[in-house]
């Protein structure tokens, strides 16, 4: 009976211990925006709105929350655009290797990174004048993450019952009626997943807008971030903190917003 009484305490404090170990990090984020002299520790705060005046005063804090808006809804619609026509007619149309493609696709897709093809899509890019452009970097981005979400939404489609698609066929609908009002509203868990995970990659993605975006107007909150240091190098908290916190919050918002919808409690194309 002791040894289960000292184990249990034993597990407890290993748990306590892991949630300070991620509760701490987050605490620290809430509380030092509206501290007048953030520091590293966790203190109660004095409930100051300057820091948040001196983000609004910046020329580009702001900006660039809306610069990552566009790459991430941009993205995420053309991922769950084309991902999802990939994906129907994958798993709809009988194709020799169908299924070795795929997983050529997801391994190539996790192999060649955005670090490993830095040099390549940097080239491509200035070779298609789409150096300091958004919409290049859109498209660089898209194809980045179209493998991995044609493979997640092909479960989504081979899970939707055929027959309504049979249905809408003899009633004389075209291919692209049966995905758009019959396919799409089965799958539409699959969508949101998609289009979250493809948000929340390009939302906090540093390294090809680094590359590619030149013009610190054009460039999103997440290399914005990198110039909120003094000339020493020395983190400015309460700047850091306060773009931290607005930076967080719509991701954060729209992760809710989501999970409230369709409680990622699906199976396939048909939530439970």
């Amino acid at each position: 009976m002791t040894r289960f009484v000292l184990g249990r305490i034993g597990f407890y404090t290993l748990i306590a211990v892991l949630l300070a170990f991620f509760t701490i990090p987050l605490l620290w984020l809430v509380t030092a925006p509206f501290t007048s002299d953030p520091t590293y520790e966790v203190k109660v705060p004095d409930f100051t709105l300057d820091n948040f005046r001196a983000v609004a005063e910046h020329p580009y804090a702001l900006p660039s929350l809306y610069n990552s808006l566009v790459l991430s809804v941009g993205t995420a619609v053309l991922v769950v655009v084309l991902a999802s026509l990939a994906a129907y007619a994958l798993s709809r149309v009988r194709l020799p290797g169908r299924d070795a493609l795929l997983y050529a696709l997801l391994l190539l897709s996790s192999i060649i990174t955005g670090t490993a093809a830095m040099v390549p899509l940097f080239q491509l890019a200035v070779e298609l004048n789409l150096i300091d452009s958004q919409l290049g970097l859109i498209l660089i981005l898209t194809g980045g993450l179209l493998p991995a979400a044609i493979f997640m939404l092909k479960d989504f489609m081979d899970s939707t019952p055929k027959s309504y698609e049979e249905s809408a066929r003899v009633f004389g609908a075209t291919p692209l009626q049966i995905v758009r009002h019959v396919v799409v509203p089965l799958v539409r868990p699959g969508l949101a997943t998609v289009g979250v995970w493809a948000v929340a990659n390009v939302w906090g993605n540093f390294l090809m807008p680094y590359l590619l975006l030149s013009d610190v107007e054009k460039q999103p909150a997440a290399v914005i971030t990198y110039t909120l240091y003094t000339e020493g190098g020395q983190a400015n908290l309460s700047m850091l903190s306060t773009f931290g916190l607005l930076y967080s919050v719509p991701v954060v918002l729209m992760y809710l917003f989501v999970s409230k919808k369709y409680g990622f409690r699906f199976h396939g194309g048909i939530k439970r």
